[in-house]
């Protein structure tokens, strides 16, 4: 299989992020806000591995789903009484009974989260099932940078200290990225106008991987994943992790001039879409519908810029502690979901249907799209093969 962008460097036609206009994820959120947009989770259960978890551990997740389903309710009925969007001056935290449950249950998030990052070692060694399963139902908001960087072992990394003086050197790369900066995420609040500290730091971090990896040099899509970095940490912490995520998660591999690694992503996805949805499949064949017009921004962006930003977080907050695995099962899953509705549609059809529909179908409730996913038949070790 031979993957051909027009420009595979820049990524041609990367499409820009979904609904970026009112962002639930930025540097400032309030805790309740950022909660309940993007740890929002009813009853559903993501993961299937609960029956190897101790009595204990099974009592605490049902007191977390049972927060989820308090933070849902909480959030929808603010969103009944205020219209479509809250007042910027409302709160998520009303007077009502649930609210004050909901506090009571945040603050257990809190302790438990805060439990976690003190104990990481034991954490990952000892309860490393109940971890997954915490993990897949969303890290709470402002525990996010120091979890992430827990994850990937970036919390101290020589490199780091090299980070000053890289942004004192000239780079060949300067040019692509001022172009690309105004790209990446237009709307969000941090990243506005050219003068912005959101584009000041995405542009540091952006051009002092460059100088460390002179190979890769810079690729449009990788300024998506930094910038949700920036989102959470800062630009020094934010460079250590992603330095990490190039070395340590294929992300390097995909980035390279000769992109070898996203033409096998897209080989393995497609004998995943050949096995398990074959007439999907031969559809698309019939359509001339190729698997890179669609699966190469996921692979690349990790859905940042297919997702609103409250679902692409939950996504990458998974991929960072299990890989581009869950990739691959997003992506079939939306697949899945859609299947009867595609099949309906030619290729200018689907095109449409991917950039405007299948963004939003999760908005309101991301774990349905995590239950999905998890339900996807995955095989490493055929994947492998």
């Amino acid at each position: 299989l031979q993957v051909r962008p027009r420009n595979p460097r820049g990524l041609g036609a990367l499409p820009a992020p979904a609904a970026m206009a009112s962002p639930a994820v930025s540097p400032d959120s309030s805790s309740h806000e950022a909660l309940s947009s993007v740890n929002s989770a009813p009853a559903c259960s993501p993961t299937s591995d609960s029956e190897n978890l101790s009595p204990d551990e099974l009592e605490l997740l049902a007191k977390l789903e049972e927060q989820n389903r308090l933070l849902e309710a909480d959030s929808k009925s603010m969103r009944s009484m205020n219209g479509s969007r809250r007042n910027s001056g409302s709160s998520l935290v009303s007077s009502s009974s649930a609210s004050s449950n909901l506090s009571h249950l945040e603050e257990d998030t809190w302790i438990l989260w805060g439990r976690i990052v003190n104990e990481w070692d034991e954490w990952r060694k000892k309860k490393e099932k109940l971890l997954k399963e915490l993990i897949r139902k969303g890290i709470p908001h402002h525990f996010r940078a120091i979890v992430w960087q827990l994850l990937c072992s970036a919390t101290d990394m020589p490199v780091k200290n090299q980070y000053s003086e890289l942004l004192k050197m000239s780079s060949p790369c300067e040019k692509l990225i001022r172009r690309d900066i105004a790209r990446t995420y237009p709307e969000h609040e941090f990243f506005k106008g050219q003068d912005s500290l959101g584009q000041e730091v995405l542009f540091n971090v952006m051009k002092a991987y460059s100088l460390v990896d002179r190979e890769v040099g810079y690729c449009q899509g990788s300024a998506f994943i930094v910038g949700l970095l920036l989102m959470q940490m800062p630009e020094e912490e934010a460079f250590c992790v992603f330095v990490r995520l190039m070395q340590e998660y294929r992300l390097r591999e995909l980035f390279k001039p000769s992109m070898a690694e996203l033409g096998l992503c897209i080989y393995q996805f497609e004998y995943m879409l050949q096995e398990q949805l074959p007439e999907l499949n031969i559809h698309f064949r019939s359509q001339s519908f190729l698997t890179s017009m669609y699966a190469s921004s996921w692979f690349l962006t990790l859905f940042l810029t297919t997702f609103p930003l409250p679902v692409a977080t939950r996504v990458f907050d998974i991929f960072m502690y299990e890989g581009l695995e869950i990739v691959f099962r997003v992506g079939m899953a939306l697949l899945q979901f859609n299947q009867a509705e595609l099949v309906q549609l030619d290729m200018e059809g689907m095109s449409q249907y991917f950039q405007k529909v299948i963004p939003h179908q999760f908005d309101s409730c991301p774990d349905k799209l995590i239950l999905r996913a998890f339900q996807v038949k995955y095989n490493p070790k055929k994947m492998k093969r």
